[in-house]
């Protein structure tokens, strides 16, 4: 394992997180003799994986987890499923017992003979790459395999299923690692057609950006912003891509897709071009505008073939852009239109008592320091955030859009903490209860750590998006979703007496919390009184009518 572990810190790795056990001890041993990798601890291995995939988001590099065989390997699963479904590249370093006996009764075999649960079939899909260490010459070469399927386009998790006598084997070196690929924009054969199109939609009703959530993950929002200001074009973002573009420039014109806003639907009405940057605009991201996509030609700037026609620009983001940026030469006229601004729905005051949905994100967006790190969860509050709240300038803005795990952000927000630098600020988690229920609790490993987290859990009692539902169908004659009243700020103040726990009724509250907590050198939790039942603001809801808080 030493071997393995220099080979790690040959490839730019800095932590490895996960959750110790018996087949993967031996790992724990080489980090804690390692100079230059450091081993994290979580509670739980789904969160361990969050935490591997969080920090591979704000880096741009590779994420690293380790878990032991049996039910802690099987428990990365869900976690890496959303790294294989949003292309973040995560190494899952997974112990296994003994070579020798498997398939003989082993304890936790998963060795794919007879009987037997086969650990290469289940991680193979959920990965990029998948191999069985069976002696321990391999390990340069598969490690070596699995860093580059893990980083190579389009990203993903790899995985190395590593037997305990092959862990504690010697081995002679690690040679051979792959070394950082250079950004290059590829010759593409499309590239002239794609500049006619954006040069002619340019010169009549203009165009129409659409950005996703690798603009800034591959550090191209400095060269997207300036194709926007060769083209004069309006820009949109899709859910997940809140922070690739400034939500303060007059250009900007919200969320596209079933969480957006209506300026974007204007906004693509008006233009003669759509130019996706960044993503493959899957439903969520193209609900509601998938009409006007079809009626006007739309280039792609992608690593993958968006999920709509288009005119693709492969390769990587950064130089891709910097080339039609510069064949775009010419800066167009101004246009006489005003900028449309970001139109959002109004939200409804909560019938049940707490902080609405509208007010808390104008809470939270006037309390977020300029780089702050939002992590945001799945559900109402999710909902909330993307279209609600605005990403403070030069700050990050990640949501689990690939399976949408309740929990995630939880470990995802404590994998990016630890690749702070000096000039980020702080890092939030806006959450709901049902994911703090799931999840929540790895915020021990944010106390131990002393990490600089806020935590903002909007309370609810329910899993409030499958209430929703239940109003909407069956006018609240039911449901199965709503929880019994809980103070999770009284329990996680409790359970953690280092910890400053607050609970907020009311946005005044709320704003002292957050001026409270923000200048703390460590985490912070909040928890927010919301209503179950106040609808969140996504397309589909709102298309069947709903009553806002009505019960």
């Amino acid at each position: 394992m030493d071997v393995l572990v220099r080979g790690l810190a040959a490839a730019g790795v800095s932590h490895v997180f996960g959750v110790g056990g018996a087949n993967i001890e031996d790992l724990y041993d080489a980090l804690h003799t390692s100079p230059a990798v450091t081993g994290v601890l979580a509670k739980h291995e789904f969160s361990a994986a969050a935490m591997a995939d969080g920090h591979a988001r704000v880096t741009g590099g590779l994420g690293v987890v380790a878990a032991t065989s049996g039910g802690g390997a099987l428990n990365l699963v869900p976690a890496l499923g959303e790294s294989f479904a949003s292309r973040v590249p995560v190494l899952a370093l997974i112990g296994q017992p003994p070579t020798g006996i498997e398939g003989r009764g082993a304890f936790q075999d998963t060795s794919g003979a007879p009987g037997c649960l086969d650990a290469e079939a289940v991680f193979g899909a959920v990965a990029r790459y998948c191999a069985r260490l069976d002696a321990p010459d391999d390990l340069q070469h598969r490690l070596a395999e699995a860093i580059e399927a893990a980083l190579a386009p389009p990203g993903g998790p790899a995985v190395l299923l590593l037997p305990k006598d092959v862990q504690q084997a010697r081995v002679t070196g690690c040679a051979g690692l792959p070394r950082p690929r250079a950004e290059v924009a590829p010759h593409n054969r499309e590239l002239p057609h794609a500049v006619g199109v954006l040069e002619e939609a340019r010169r009549t009703g203009g165009v129409l950006v659409i950005a996703g959530d690798d603009v800034a993950r591959r550090g191209a929002r400095d060269d997207l912003a300036r194709l926007v200001d060769a083209l004069d074009a309006r820009v949109a973002v899709a859910p997940d891509g809140k922070d690739a573009f400034d939500n303060g420039d007059p250009r900007f014109v919200g969320v596209s897709g079933v969480m957006g806003h209506p300026t974007v639907t204007r906004a693509l009405r008006a233009s003669s071009a759509c130019l996706l940057v960044g993503t493959r605009l899957p439903v969520v991201a193209r609900d509601g505008i998938e009409h006007l996509l079809a009626e006007r030609p739309v280039v792609a700037v992608s690593r993958e073939r968006p999920h709509i026609g288009s005119i693709v620009l492969p390769g990587d983001l950064a130089p891709t852009l910097r080339s039609l940026t510069h064949r775009l030469r010419g800066r167009p006229a101004p246009r006489s239109q005003q900028p449309p601004g970001v139109e959002r729905y109004p939200g409804a005051r909560p019938a049940g008592g707490g902080i609405g949905y509208v007010e808390a994100m104008a809470v939270i967006e006037a309390a977020l320091p300029r780089g702050a790190r939002l992590f945001v969860d799945a559900g109402n509050c999710g909902a909330a955030a993307i279209h609600h709240l605005a990403v403070p300038r030069g700050g990050r803005f990640v949501v689990a859009m690939g399976m949408g795990g309740m929990g995630y952000t939880f470990g995802a927000a404590i994998g990016a903490s630890f690749a702070d630098s000096a000039e980020v600020a702080r890092t939030f988690v806006i959450a709901g209860d049902g994911a703090f229920y799931m999840h929540g609790l790895e915020v021990h490993t944010a106390v131990e750590h002393g990490l600089p987290i806020t935590f903002i859990v909007l309370n609810n009692n329910a899993h409030a998006m499958c209430v929703t539902r239940e109003q909407l169908h069956y006018g609240g004659g039911y449901s199965y979703n709503r929880f019994a009243g809980t103070s999770i700020a009284a329990g996680v103040n409790a359970m953690f007496p280092s910890l400053e726990a607050r609970n907020a009724t009311t946005a005044l509250e709320l704003a002292d919390a957050l001026v409270a907590t923000g200048s703390a050198p460590g985490p912070a939790f909040i928890s927010v009184d919301c209503d179950a039942d106040e609808m969140p603001p996504v397309a589909a809801f709102l298309r069947e009518g709903m009553i806002p808080c009505q019960r």
